[in-house]
């Protein structure tokens, strides 16, 4: 079964049942019921033309939920307008979704959510946690976005700031690795800047290609996680990152500063530095600075905190840290890692303990957990040498 394949046509076929008339709930499920049934059939033959049988067994699933309601009559007509056998049309009709998905009638937050959920693949805990909320506060957050969409007449696009955020929402999902999305969105961003001309949208655009250009380095050959400082560098993607400075600079001289711009700033910083300990910390802070200014976001504070103890000392980026609230994820492992930095280890290592067990991913609990001993056996053998 090619899972990549049904999970790559899936937008597509949900966008042209919402196109041919399907409220938007009800094309979602009906494409759910259509991919359970290619899960059942296609393992023993696979259709010759996989777009239109998804497309065609989704549409009759969803004539045969819309017979059973109190609406039968009124989308009884509906049935002549079954697609004709043959090959489905080979538009793209992701983006087109996106931006349908952030429909005027949601708030910007139950869009973003309802989009991640139903055309990005991401389960309802990875979105909770992109948010900072509570699994079931975003599950009910869904419903409702899905309950206000039902029935609507989808004649009326979102906003591109919205669509921007689902499309940076959605990349970091795909480059945490829980969900290979982050080519997917970077190619979405790319189909939007050549059709706006925003600088916004360049921002977010240079932000994804420079991050994207360090992946092949982020990971040992293990799968355990490499960090920034000890990565290495002959590893990025110098194409990538000349291109995404390019895009940055440009838009940057339009002088109409957004968030997307001023991260897009700060990596540019991280993939200028020939070595780790070249960083220019000093003007990463000043980035942090801007977009602290522009978002008030707590987590743009904490990483803040990080590039205040590299930039002023340890000592320095703990005061920054005790400003925030201590709940905040990763902010056990920021405080281990700058207690490291000023040479309490004892305290380092219980806090590596300590953000192990709230890690959120796998591979972060394992770094934490070798951060930890690393730092045990360091005070052993100290202890040791000392007698």
């Amino acid at each position: 079964m090619n899972e990549a394949l049904l999970r790559s046509l899936t937008p597509s076929v949900l966008a042209i049942l919402v196109r041919r008339g399907a409220d938007f709930a009800a094309a979602e499920d009906a494409v759910q019921d259509a991919l359970v049934e290619a899960v059942r059939v296609w393992p023993v033959e696979q259709p010759r033309d996989p777009k239109g049988w998804l497309v065609t067994v989704a549409w009759r699933k969803f004539l045969d939920a819309t017979r059973s309601d109190a609406a039968r009559r009124r989308r009884e007509d509906l049935v002549e307008e079954e697609p004709a056998p043959g090959p489905a049309p080979a538009t793209d009709d992701t983006l087109q979704l996106y931006f349908l998905c952030a429909h005027p009638s949601l708030t910007p937050s139950s869009a973003v959510a309802l989009t991640l959920r139903a055309v990005g693949g991401l389960t309802t805990r990875q979105i909770a946690q992109a948010y900072l909320v509570p699994e079931a506060t975003m599950a009910q957050r869904i419903s409702r976005a899905k309950r206000t969409v039902s029935g609507v007449r989808f004649d009326q696009h979102g906003d591109v700031a919205t669509v921007l955020r689902v499309l940076y929402l959605v990349f970091n999902e795909g480059y945490s690795g829980d969900v290979d999305l982050a080519a997917e969105a970077i190619r979405l961003t790319r189909q939007i800047a050549a059709a706006i001309d925003h600088p916004e949208v360049r921002g977010l655009l240079a932000l994804m290609l420079l991050h994207h250009a360090r992946r092949a380095a982020r990971t040992a050959p293990d799968g355990s996680l490499v960090p920034l400082a000890e990565q290495d560098r002959a590893r990025w993607d110098t194409e990538s990152i000349a291109e995404g400075v390019e895009i940055l600079q440009a838009a940057l001289a339009r002088d109409r500063l957004g968030e997307f711009q001023a991260q897009a700033a700060i990596a540019a910083l991280h993939a200028d530095a020939p070595a780790a300990e070249e960083t220019d910390w000093v003007q990463i802070v000043e980035w942090y600075d801007e977009l602290a200014h522009l978002t008030d976001s707590p987590v743009v504070r904490l990483n803040r905190a990080v590039a205040v103890g590299e930039a002023d000392g340890p000592r320095a980026g703990l005061a920054a840290l005790a400003e925030l609230n201590d709940s905040l994820p990763r902010h056990t492992a920021v405080a281990a890692y700058l207690y490291e930095r000023a040479g309490d280890l004892a305290t380092a290592a219980r806090l590596y303990a300590e953000a192990a067990r709230k890690a959120p991913t796998l591979a972060e609990r394992d770094h934490l957990t070798r951060q930890a001993a690393r730092l045990n056996a360091s005070r052993l053998n100290r202890l040791e040498g000392d007698t």
